[in-house]
């Protein structure tokens, strides 16, 4: 299990995030719901029906906060558990009506960010021990990127940049908008110097040049692994090397005694099949 803390960033973003599903999931409000009397009470559990790594507690825990503060969820397990098929998550109690309009809404939360914790978890247990650290990418469900970016660390991997805003990655249309991987490097300088610059190349002529501009991170997109073999004959400088582009585990495991010094994929956050969950009330 990763020693993991949500970020102050992704602290503030969990209310707005669940708002917004509840808002979405209920309307102008939940008339199933209604069949059931205002008053009543009732107790429920959510079960794993497979193996995953647990992760989105803060998420649930908000959900039901929002719907009504007096519901209890009593967790029996820890963010980042290694759970098992048919064990049993939490249970909650309270009014009838609040535990079953929350219980989708709180469920895709759970079985979204556990797949992603449960992705991350299969990719960092290919290379343990490496120094090699795996990072996810910019790939993640619309309106989810905090959360699965945090879900990817509660699973063991690494992230890159948050958004557009924290790193420049400079791609192949940037190159061909500034003429030259040398001229993008250095404007990028002048606009944020205290920030990393990375550059995206297809071929050893580009790594060249992104060397001799000293970028921060060199992305080697698609590489051959003639090629990465090669970059132990390469001076690298202070520059770093990442990988990317249909990562298997068998590159996983090939790269995992390289000078690479970082692998980004996508699958990480946007693979992801959601683990199977399921909320049954329990007879009073």
């Amino acid at each position: 299990m990763a020693n993991v803390t949500l970020s102050a960033e992704t602290f503030r973003d969990i209310p707005h995030c669940v708002a917004r599903a509840l808002q979405e999931d209920i309307g102008s409000g939940d008339i199933t719901a209604q069949l059931i009397p205002a008053e009543k009470t009732a107790r429920a559990v959510v079960i794993t029906r497979e193996e995953a790594i647990v992760c989105g507690r803060p998420w649930v825990d908000e959900v039901f906060r929002q719907l009504d503060n007096t519901t209890t969820l009593e967790w029996h397990v820890a963010e980042g558990d290694k759970v098992n098929a048919n064990q049993t998550l939490f249970t909650l109690s309270g009014n009838a009506r609040t535990l079953l309009t929350g219980e989708r809404v709180a469920l895709n939360f759970l079985q979204t960010l556990s797949a992603t914790a449960t992705a991350a978890h299969h990719y960092a247990s290919v290379v343990p021990g490496s120094s090699i650290k795996i990072l996810d990418t910019r790939k993640t469900i619309p309106g989810l990127r905090l959360a699965q970016k945090y879900a990817v660390t509660v699973g063991g991997c690494h992230n890159h940049r948050i958004g557009l805003y924290d790193a420049f990655l400079i791609k192949e249309n940037h190159i061909a908008a500034c003429g030259s991987i040398a001229s993008a490097i250095a404007t990028a300088r002048e606009i944020a110097p205290q920030k990393a610059v990375e550059v995206e190349v297809e071929n050893i002529d580009q790594l060249h040049q992104a060397l001799q501009a000293k970028a921060d991170v060199v992305m080697l997109d698609n590489f051959s692994p003639a090629d990465i073999e090669a970059l132990s004959t390469i001076e690298l400088g202070d520059t770093k090397i990442e990988v990317s582009g249909d990562i298997t585990e068998e590159k996983l495991r090939a790269y995992s005694h390289s000078v690479i010094n970082f692998i980004s994929s996508g699958s990480l956050t946007k693979h992801i099949r959601a683990v199977d969950l399921s909320m049954r009330m329990l007879a009073e």
